[in-house]
């Protein structure tokens, strides 16, 4: 079968031939691809900066798509650590990491969606019990996941959502998917009374954000949850000691490890009638696997979706 192959940490997948999977757990069943998103994640577990790239070549990289069982089904599936990705003709799933989908569905868009929208909705789901009524901040709400997150945190009752991000040319498109007000990372003081931050960006933004809303609070008792999701600015961040005494703070992590595979999972049916209905908007762009080499690095406001 043909598929995109990885055989180095610096070299992006290159298009050929790859040995046709085998089914060989009790749960495995071998699956058509239909569509596979290029994600963030993607990239990072197979340049080795997430800490769950495995490091293991030659590879198949892709972690989620949706594909078609041997009974015809349409399924979005997750894929555990595996050197055989969904950015190929055919994969191997666990049928128990796997949602049905209706067969109305377009593959694009929910292949496009899925992993983008997870990030905040299993945050605000699994790592917090947010309530009806609730604001938020969204800190890199211009890429697509933070985009999501602006919907999603307006599906599940905030208030008020505040939007920061460096593209100001895309504010007009928050306000238009429900941001209640745009920022850029210097005026994050005025988001002073949230009651969630949903952190894509860490890094020195995310450090240079924090103590301006902290020491700026109406209340500082009333607690902040500061929800860690992406690290698009870096890895780390020098985060003050001050603002861990200055108000009542408290710093979570929402990712893989964080929360269970079970969990995960569990969220993702509902999240997928949200796609499905169009109560979620995402840009999406189709791209030929056979073109995978030239896509690969490419910075685009669209999320890339490979077919075969």
């Amino acid at each position: 079968m043909h598929a995109a192959v990885i055989t180095s940490l610096d070299a992006p997948p290159a298009y050929g031939e790859y040995p046709d999977p085998v089914a060989t757990g009790e749960h495995d069943m071998v699956v058509e691809v239909l569509a596979a998103g290029l994600h963030h994640l993607t990239r990072a577990k197979a340049n080795g900066t997430h800490y769950s790239s495995t490091g293991a070549f030659p590879c198949v990289p892709g972690v989620d798509g949706v594909v078609r069982d041997g009974s015809g089904r349409l399924r979005y599936a997750v894929l555990d650590d595996t050197d055989l990705g969904t950015f190929a003709e055919r994969t191997v799933i666990d049928v128990r990491r796997s949602v049905l989908l209706p067969d109305t569905i377009d593959p694009v868009r929910i292949a496009a969606a899925m992993n983008p929208g997870m990030a905040s909705w299993v945050a605000m789901r699994r790592r917090i019990a947010f309530r009806e009524g609730g604001r938020v901040l969204i800190l890199g709400a211009t890429g697509s996941a933070g985009s999501m997150a602006i919907q999603i945190a307006k599906r599940f009752g905030a208030a008020q959502v505040i939007a920061a991000g460096r593209d100001t040319t895309r504010f007009k498109d928050l306000e238009a998917l429900g941001a209640d007000r745009t920022i850029t990372f210097d005026e994050a003081r005025v988001a002073a009374d949230v009651d969630v931050v949903l952190d894509f960006v860490w890094g020195e933004p995310a450090a240079g954000a924090m103590l301006p809303i902290l020491t700026a609070r109406a209340d500082r008792s009333a607690p902040l949850t500061w929800i860690q999701i992406g690290s698009m600015a870096g890895p780390t961040a020098p985060v003050p000691s001050t603002a861990l005494r200055a108000a009542q703070l408290r710093i979570l992590g929402s990712g893989i490890g964080s929360v269970s595979p079970r969990d995960f999972i569990a969220e993702l049916p509902e999240l997928a009638e949200a796609v499905t209905e169009g109560a979620l908007d995402i840009r999406a762009r189709a791209v030929p696997l056979a073109d995978i080499a030239q896509a690969w690095g490419e910075q685009s406001s669209e999320r890339l979706v490979f077919v075969p």
